[in-house]
Parts: structure tokens; sequence; C-alpha cells
């Protein structure tokens, strides 16, 4: 993997401090990108769109199945954190083991935070709307690319 893109939480509240008193936005999302698709890799690359860099933050393992159950994740978070690295429009790659990622929201403070068309700002954690209100963030939801999904794949895959 590009090692030089897999960072700390602390290192990436340095590089967010480096970007800001550069005048630069710093991008941040996060997910589970358990079987990578066109949906995960259109998205990503419009998310990079939006600023200077784009940080993605991955589920560990443990959130993974607390979040989708017991089958999951399909791919360990290593391997889903260096497929994420390979990708051009991706800049930083971490690996967070909680279940939601207010802690780390509230450590790199993202100038921008997307997620995905399944999410509106209603929706959004409530504590997770709030760390990204206390660090300024702008919350910004993308479009899916319809039909494009991980649990789409998995159940065609299974009938």
């Amino acid at each position: 993997m590009s090692l030089e893109k897999l960072k700390s939480a602390g290192e990436l509240a340095l590089i967010r401090e480096e970007y800001e008193a550069a005048g630069c936005k710093l991008v941040f999302t996060n997910g589970v990108f358990d079987l990578l698709h066109v949906g995960h890799v259109r998205y990503l690359e419009q998310a990079r769109e939006l600023g200077d860099a784009l940080m993605v933050a991955v589920n560990g393992d443990a959130s993974v199945r607390a979040l989708k159950g017991p089958e999951r994740p399909i791919n360990p978070e290593g391997d889903r954190a260096e497929v994420l690295a390979a990708l051009e429009c991706v800049d930083f790659v971490t690996i967070f083991q909680t279940v939601r990622v207010t802690e780390l929201i509230g450590v790199i403070k993202p100038h921008i935070y997307v997620k995905g068309g399944d999410y509106t700002i209603d929706s959004l954690n409530p504590d997770e709307r709030a760390a990204l209100e206390a660090a300024g963030s702008e919350v910004r939801i993308l479009a899916l690319v319809p039909g494009k999904s991980t649990t789409a794949m998995i159940e065609k895959w299974k009938s």
C-alpha cells in the first residue's frame, strides 16, 4: 500500500492545520467501502473536486460488524484501506474503530464533510452532526449512482 497515504488521526489533524495555514480546504468522508464499485469511485472523485485534498476514514472491522451484521465486512480493514489509497482521488486514508466517526471529526475538524445521497442533513447521526457544527464544517450530500451499492451487489450474488 502507499503507506504515505495511511495516516493516524493525529497526523490528519496536523495536515489539516497545514492546509488551513495555506488557505486550502480539506474534504473528509467516511464509510465501510467493503466492495469498491463504480458508485464509490464516482462519489470519491466528486468529493475530491470540492477541495484541495480528500481524507477518507474507513470503518474498522468491529465497527462494520456492529453496523452491518456478522457477515460483514467481506474484506478486512487493511485491504479496504489499501484499495482506497490506490485511488488517485484519495489523498489520505485512516482507519477508525468506533461505530461513529464523531471523535475523529472533532480531531480533524474538516473544512468540508461529504456523505452519499442515502443520507440527508437531518438523517446524519445527531452526535456526528453536532461535531461537524462545532468544527465549522460544511456538509455536502452527493447524489448516489442509481443501482450501484455494496448491498445490491451482495444480494445479486446471493440470488
